[in-house]
């Protein structure tokens, strides 16, 4: 699927769907990006393969596909990991995955490490999920 946009009615702003091939997130009526007054906004990525079956069930696994899955959608948007100015992690064993939230962060960004929440939520879309990501980027 090609990106998609819209034009808001009465508005100057442009809002531009961002989609990859295939869009795993369309049967839920999500939009994988949306791109908007000079941002790329990726909604949250888990570790799902191009068919949206999990990868496996160890965390680090699950999160590095979770950050391809994110560099997936940047270059679509036509950016990269290195335009992240804001992440969001959601994780479901604070105390057991901490350390390997680290070593993510370390593997997939750079200096200067973008401003970051991490939260420990009680559950994710599917109950084998172990962590999200999304990001926040600059258009370029």
């Amino acid at each position: 699927m090609a990106p998609t946009s819209v034009v808001e009615e009465g508005s100057a702003q442009r809002i531009q769907r961002i989609a990859t091939t295939p869009d795993w997130y369309e049967p839920y009526k999500i939009s994988q990006a949306i791109k908007a007054g000079g941002l790329i906004h990726v909604s949250g990525q888990a570790g799902i393969d191009e068919q949206g079956r999990t990868v496996a069930d160890d965390f680090l696994t699950q999160g590095r596909q979770a950050f391809a899955n994110v560099e997936r959608v940047l270059a679509e948007a036509g950016a990269s990991l290195a335009d992240v100015v804001k992440v969001g992690i959601f994780v479901t064993d604070m105390a057991a995955d901490l350390g390997h939230v680290i070593a993510l962060r370390e593997e997939f960004l750079s200096e200067p490490y973008p401003a970051d929440t991490l939260l420990e939520v009680s559950s994710l879309a599917q109950p084998e999920w172990r962590i999200e990501v999304e990001v926040t980027a600059l258009a370029r």
